[in-house]
């Protein structure tokens, strides 16, 4: 999740595309049932003449200038694309001639069967929440909502993230964490069913599922398989991070894949934005099929959730590192959110193939998470707050590119594409430093009711500030949008310089050894 990173981790797969259009809704004649409610004074969705699965041309598109050349940014998101996939292979291959011996677990035959069949599921289920992420924003566009609606969208599918991620582990402890990730499956699939309507209520309650899907799918699966791992094979607990971290670099692969499978399916079939979604429902019918078939159930002990939020608040008053961390995450998760919302309406107008666009961050936050194993390796052995410190500071100077590169006068999608591959790869560093971080200062016992404490202010900021959007011109409301989002990176990166204050004299919050994968977690706990 992770992704939820992403996480991601990450609403991690949420991210969407291009350019909002204003509908001349009175023309056409049609209405959204209720949806001006909900929808900006300027005017009302237009219906689309084709919203459906469609072939809309006989070959690959081919977006570009006037003069019938490929445009700047085709050609920018294909060479960006390539060449981090190249660091991240070198960086690869030489961590891998750097690492020791076989473990003993790689010996061991009933690990990697278990393994095996804990990846058949989840890895589908991963692959099939990355590939709805390029096009989701472009699906609004293509049904005619005006961008003040897609964001209120957004906010729904925000606000069912923090609801159901509330409850969604007693949900699971209660239900059993099987039938949980069945029911991932299920509810996941009929979020994409809803994709098909044109209907604004239809959608929205497919924002809300799509919030539910999302709190099972950073809960159950990761539970089942620690409870089975420990229970009832009685495994070493230190495989469990082996496993994981096996999961998070798949995860970015997977990643990486579904933004050009997504760009295929949806440009070069011409099979329209909403292709992506119908893709992901076969993977998700697999996944709970697998589940069923091969998974045993387990259960969790039933925690009172006032208990679980109460003992976190006071595990978040008493200490003020797990103050400091709360606030880090709000600050610097929320301005991800608004990134996600933003970035395809700043690139999609100039050209830009969103799937390969999509690819093309995965990768730069795979090559962050690569830095990072780098950076605090033996050979460096940089603290993960020195590259906390790193990813919030390129934050911070990406959103003070973007205030510049988005003026609508002065338009420059070739620095805003640069800045945004800089946000995501301060992501990359971004959150194992934080998950490190996380599990040194968050006893186990209080980590679930502080999560749940960090997740509300990050949500709620995210929430505002697409509300703010939801009133505001496009054009001059993105740019003052980046603008505000510079300075809540600030305040986060004045929150991190007293965290680096008080890490030169607390040993918690330092490496004393060189890491382990366990230490290198890169997926998002969003």
């Amino acid at each position: 999740m992770r992704g939820e990173r992403r996480p991601a981790s990450r609403d991690a797969g949420q991210d969407g595309g291009a350019r909002s259009g204003r509908g001349q809704a009175e023309a056409e004649g049609w209405r959204c049932r209720r949806a001006p409610l909900l929808a900006p004074r300027r005017g009302r969705p237009v219906r689309p003449d084709s919203c459906s699965l469609h072939r809309t041309s006989a070959g690959p598109p081919s977006p570009s200038d006037a003069d019938g050349l490929p445009s700047t940014m085709l050609l920018a998101s294909y060479f960006a694309c390539a060449l981090l996939l190249a660091a991240c292979l070198a960086l690869e291959l030489a961590s891998c001639r750097s690492r020791p011996p076989a473990a003993p677990h790689h010996a061991n035959p009933a690990f990697r069967r278990f393994q095996h069949g804990y990846y058949c599921v989840y890895l589908l289920a991963l692959a099939a929440d990355w590939l709805q992420g390029p096009y989701l924003y472009k699906l609004y566009q293509h049904y005619r909502f005006l961008e003040g609606q897609i964001a209120i969208l957004y906010v729904c599918g925000f606000a069912s993230s923090v609801l159901f991620g509330l409850v969604s582990s007693s949900l699971v402890d209660r239900l059993g964490r099987k039938k949980s990730c069945v029911l991932f499956s299920f509810t996941y699939s009929i979020c994409c069913l809803t994709k098909l309507s044109q209907d604004y209520l239809v959608l929205v309650a497919g924002r809300v599922l799509g919030g539910l899907s999302t709190a099972l799918l950073f809960s159950a699966f990761e539970a089942w398989y620690v409870h089975e791992h420990v229970e009832r094979y009685d495994f070493p607990t230190e495989w469990i991070a082996v496993t994981f971290s096996q999961a998070a670099f798949w995860n970015n692969i997977i990643a990486v894949g579904a933004g050009g499978a997504a760009d295929f399916f949806a440009e070069w079939l011409g099979l329209g934005p909403v292709a992506p979604f119908m893709v992901s429902i076969p993977l998700l019918v697999l996944s709970g099929v697998f589940a069923v078939k091969n998974w045993d159930e387990n259960y969790g002990k039933k925690r009172a959730f006032s208990k679980t939020c109460g003992d976190g608040l006071k595990c978040l008053l008493s200490d003020r590192r797990v103050l400091l961390l709360g606030t880090i995450q709000a600050l610097f998760e929320s301005v991800i959110y608004i990134f996600i919302f933003l970035w395809t309406p700043v690139l999609d107008p100039h050209g830009a193939p969103l799937g390969i666009v999509f690819s093309s961050f995965m990768a730069a936050s795979m090559l962050g998470s690569s830095l990072y194993h780098l950076a605090v390796s033996k050979r460096y052995h940089l603290q993960p707050v020195h590259l906390l410190s790193l990813a919030v500071l390129l934050v911070f100077f990406s959103l003070f590119m973007l205030t510049f590169s988005t003026n609508p006068s002065q338009e420059s999608p070739a620095e805003s594409f640069l800045a945004f591959l800089l946000i995501e790869l301060s992501c990359g560093l971004y959150f194992p430093a934080m998950g490190f971080l996380r599990r040194k200062v968050v006893p186990e016992k209080d980590r679930l009711g502080v999560m749940n404490w960090f997740r509300l202010p990050l949500n709620l900021l995210a929430c505002l500030g697409l509300l703010i959007l939801h009133d505001s011109d496009r054009q001059t409301g993105t740019r003052s949008m980046f603008g505000i989002c510079a300075g809540v990176a600030l305040l986060a990166l004045l929150a991190v310089g007293r965290l680096f204050a008080l890490s030169r004299h607390d040993t918690e919050l330092r490496l004393t050894a060189p890491p382990g994968q366990a230490d290198a977690d890169a997926t998002p706990e969003l």
